[in-house]
């Protein structure tokens, strides 16, 4: 049997996809949810806090990343 991935981190490149903007924007609006989450650069950004961030149901996202 094979596991379901189960992913709990966003990336830019999640959210290119999602929002249909470029590389460089989606790294961007990574690091202004960053920014005002008051995180480091080393710490991760979860699809629940970008989901509590833009509004995006976290449905629509995970549909969207995860398979």
């Amino acid at each position: 049997m094979k596991k379901e991935m189960q992913r709990v981190c966003i990336y830019p490149k999640d959210v290119q996809i999602i929002t249909g903007k470029s590389y460089r924007q989606s790294v961007r609006l990574v690091h202004k949810i960053k920014t005002e989450l008051n995180k480091t650069t080393k710490e991760f950004l979860t699809i629940d806090e970008f989901c509590e961030y833009t509004g995006i149901k976290y449905e629509q996202v995970a549909h969207l990343i995860l398979g």
